[in-house]
């Protein structure tokens, strides 16, 4: 699969650009703040409908325009398809593909597939499992985009659930009467339900990654591991005898139940998906604090190898985006990430200057400046 024509118009920096794009290697290279990012984050949106920048959508749409518009023309073996996002901060993104309006922007996702690297992945290692777990679920969505809607659905259910909660709580510490919290039980069950959808999917894909990133880890850096990679989920250890989803389904409802009274004193939601975190292990210790920086980099970088070894054994091989990540790398490290990534159907790189991108990534060059992006003739 690839991307063979990028269109924009308000989106970030630009008021329109056209970008042909064809197989193998791409590079958009220019100093920075003149748009490359903003082309590959583009791309990202598609796959994702989130950056990898920023947590909403508003800094994406260009001053002074009310919407921004993303279109792609993308290739999957001899089909083609044209994908289209309309972006509108404060109300609903539009989605069309292949000009039919009838569709939901979350139909969208599985069409393109990226795998991207970028300077904020140290926050896998270094940062809080809010980090990990958004890795986790773009990961799976990326897998079964189906798993969009049971997000959604979490989401949806987990912010009823804490509005109730709140309220409670509030009511409590001013006194007020006692609130009728029979309504919870139904709510517990609906959290549950979604809940233990994305869990066994968490815990599908941590089985299905631990050897994979073993793999790309020994390859960056070899001799520096094991890794360990290990889910803590905080409905405690019960979640681990469970061995489907209705088994994750009751130890849910029953750490719900266990944990009711804390939760209506501090009138939030305390068990479920968005509370767990995954633990990264460096031999016997915790990446996190113990990991020096080269050596958190690998990690990051492994997980990200990993997750494109993943999707390309199961079909439809992702672009590959590599986001002023070369910059960041030590010699070894950039020329032997540039070596694993290069026989990619598709790579996208973005580097402030040339010699950013190592030799072995041969292919198209762009110069981005001022807001223009012109194919250098080589």
């Amino acid at each position: 699969m690839h991307v063979s024509h990028l269109s924009l118009a308000d989106f970030r920096s630009y008021a329109r650009v056209e970008v042909p794009l064809d197989p193998g290697v791409t590079a958009f290279v220019g100093p920075n703040g003149q748009g490359k990012t903003n082309l590959v984050e583009a791309v990202g949106y598609l796959a994702t409908l989130g950056s990898h920048r920023v947590s909403s959508d508003a800094p994406l749409v260009r001053m002074g325009a009310d919407r921004a518009i993303i279109r792609a023309a993308v290739v999957q073996g001899e089909r083609q398809q044209l994908v289209e996002l309309e972006l509108n901060p404060g109300k609903a993104n539009r989605a069309r593909i292949n000009r039919s309006s009838q569709v939901r922007p979350r139909d969208v996702l599985g069409i393109v597939r990226t795998v991207l690297f970028a300077p904020e992945d140290l926050a896998l290692v270094k940062g809080d499992p809010g980090e990990r777990r958004r890795f986790l679920d773009e990961l799976i969505t990326a897998r079964s985009p189906r798993m969009a809607g049971v997000r959604a659905d979490y989401d949806r259910v987990l912010k009823q659930r804490n509005t109730l909660l709140k309220t409670a709580a509030l009511a409590r510490r001013h006194g007020g009467r006692q609130m009728d919290l029979s309504t919870l039980d139904v709510w517990d069950q609906h959290l549950a339900r979604a809940g233990a959808e994305l869990l066994a999917q968490r815990l599908d894909l941590i089985s299905t990654l631990r050897p994979l990133a073993d793999k790309a880890y020994e390859q960056l850096a070899p001799g520096g591991g094991p890794l360990g990679l290990e889910y803590r989920g905080s409905a405690g250890e019960a979640m681990a005898a469970a061995s489907n989803r209705e088994e994750l389904y009751g130890v849910l409802v029953a750490a719900l139940g266990e944990a009711r009274k804390n939760e209506i004193e501090r009138g939030v939601t305390l068990v479920g998906p968005h509370r767990d975190d995954l633990l990264l292990k460096l031999g016997q210790l915790p990446a996190k604090g113990y990991a020096s920086h080269g050596e958190s980099w690998s990690y990051a970088l492994a997980l990200r190898l990993a997750s494109y070894e993943l999707l390309r054994a199961e079909g439809n091989e992702p672009v590959l985006v590599l986001d002023d990540v070369f910059a960041e790398l030590d010699a070894r490290r950039r020329e032997r990430l540039a070596e694993l990534v290069a026989p990619g159907e598709q790579v996208l790189v973005t580097a402030a200057v040339d010699d950013d991108v190592p030799g072995v990534l041969v292919g198209a060059r762009y110069a981005v400046s001022g807001g223009v992006v012109e194919k250098v003739e080589r």
